[in-house]
């Protein structure tokens, strides 16, 4: 397949949704897989809702998410002649016709097939009309659109999906449709195959909703003739109540920026978005850039619609569990280097970054980041649940100050005692803090886990993190002591 060339073709109505970046992936991965081109194509032709903003957001999301594209960006306004052409060739082949029916008269046939309980298509009235009649009344100036002729003969229009397999849809139950309105604006079902005519588009690969215009397009496709191209419709994406993923309804939650704005990893994200819809027909779930594109067919697409099980009452985790944990999965497989640079930004961002971590500090800097990441989910998990590693303002997690420290009023008087003990430790290893922390605990006659979980939730402000000793190691004695010697303040600012 050398001469495979898709297209995304996305409407700028607003940010990059998650179901059209799913899309744009597809296209990708396809492309990718047999060497082919992928062709970015803005439909632009909504005057009043495209806007520059979403034009740009659309592009920065796909950057972000590293999809690129081989031709484009094209805009489909800048084709409307072309779009115009073909509808008049169509007039003028037979395949299309000028219909002159109102507005209001069609309202009253409508009306009047919904009173007699029976389904309205438009009747052809104009289809009847003599070519010189037609022709004459458009000379004047009178109001139509362009419908397109359905053939007359018994018969259907039958495709092969690659997704839904054999698909038929007879021409008696096809209406004469309108390809260019009033206004003499091209629409959609003409302009969508006039684009992909002419931008050589090999197979058409789209979400679901897309099926019901594809019998009428592939008419079109014929009437031009045109070469028809391979189809796969992908499922819909649906929320936890079962409905389609929709901007109107669900808001930022379903845009790409909102997961880059909440620290995903944009390759991340992908391998998540791959898998709502698609399979490789194993139990792998996480693949690098590599493997997806070569594991990728439109065979594996599946027919069920997938889920998105995102909360957007957790503030913690908000999106779809599987996200989180692949996203938690690369951050904390990732090279330390390469995730050094994505935690600077954040840092920088909340004002906590010393450009000693670049610097002299750079080794303290990448341990630091290698120990704490294994709990954590996202890049913004660092300067938030991380921020004690960081700075010295940090506040104690109510979940960590009740379990941990309120149980155990004792606490504000033995750990700056046990503050004095580190002190004094010539090594201030996690071996030698260890030791000192159970004998601490065994003179006091108190389990160890009350002494270690108590000085976490000072020290780290964290119900729960890495292991303790190596979290001390990494704070340094100078930082762990003083904490250690201010719990009394900790107690009474919640007592306060």
């Amino acid at each position: 397949m050398s001469d495979v060339r898709v297209r995304f073709p996305p409407s700028p109505t607003g940010y990059l949704h998650i179901g059209s970046a799913r899309t744009a992936l597809y296209n990708w991965l396809f492309a990718r897989k047999h060497g082919g081109k992928l062709v970015l194509r803005i439909e632009d032709t909504d005057a009043e809702r495209s806007t520059e903003a979403s034009i740009r957001g659309i592009i920065e999301g796909l950057e972000w998410l590293g999809i690129d594209w081989d031709e484009g960006p094209y805009f489909q306004t800048a084709f409307r002649d072309e779009h115009v052409a073909a509808a008049r060739r169509l007039v003028a082949e037979g395949h299309a016709y000028p219909c002159f029916c109102t507005k209001e008269e069609l309202d009253a046939r409508r009306e009047a097939a919904r009173a007699a309980k029976g389904d309205y298509r438009y009747d052809g009235t104009c289809r009847r009309l003599a070519p010189d009649e037609a022709a004459a009344r458009v000379a004047r100036g009178e109001p139509h659109v362009i419908r397109f002729r359905v053939p007359d003969e018994a018969g259907s229009v039958v495709f092969e999906d690659k997704v839904y397999g054999r698909l038929e849809k007879a021409y008696a139950d096809l209406e004469d449709f309108v390809i260019v309105r009033s206004d003499g604006s091209p629409l959609y079902l003409l302009s969508n195959v006039v684009d992909d005519v002419r931008d050589r588009i090999s197979h058409v690969i789209r979400g679901q909703d897309g099926l019901a215009n594809t019998p009428r397009q592939i008419l079109i496709y014929r009437a031009l003739g045109a070469p028809i191209p391979v189809f796969a419709h992908m499922p819909l994406t649906l929320d936890p109540q079962k409905a389609k993923i929709s901007k109107r309804k669900h808001g930022e939650i379903v845009a790409v920026q909102f997961y880059r704005d909440n620290g995903f990893l944009p390759w991340a994200l992908c391998n998540f978005l791959v898998l709502l819809g698609w399979s490789p027909g194993d139990d792998r779930e996480l693949f690098t850039r590599e493997e997806l594109i070569q594991a990728f067919s439109l065979e594996r697409i599946n027919r069920a619609n997938s889920v998105f099980n995102y909360n957007k009452n957790d503030p913690k985790f908000f999106t779809d569990p599987k996200a989180l944990a692949v996203n938690a999965h690369y951050l904390r497989t990732m090279p330390v280097e390469d995730l050094a640079g994505l935690v600077e930004a954040e840092l920088r961002a909340e004002g906590l970054w010393d450009d000693a971590y670049a610097g002299e500090r750079r080794d303290w800097f990448l341990r630091t980041l290698d120990l704490i990441r294994s709990r954590f989910h996202t890049l913004k998990d660092f300067p938030r649940a991380g921020r004690a590693y960081f700075a010295d303002d940090y506040a104690i997690e109510d979940r960590a100050y009740k379990k941990n420290l309120a149980k155990h009023p004792d606490l504000a008087g033995w750990l700056p005692r046990l503050a004095d003990r580190l002190a004094g430790l010539a090594a201030f290893t996690p071996e030698a803090t260890e030791a000192a922390i159970r004998a601490y605990a065994e003179g006091l006659g108190v389990k160890p886990g009350v002494l270690i979980n108590g000085v976490r939730a000072v020290v780290t402000g964290q119900l729960a993190g890495p292991g303790l000793f190596e979290v001390l190691d990494v704070l340094g004695q100078d930082r762990v002591v003083d904490r250690l010697r201010r719990t009394p303040e900790r107690f009474a600012e919640r007592s306060g």
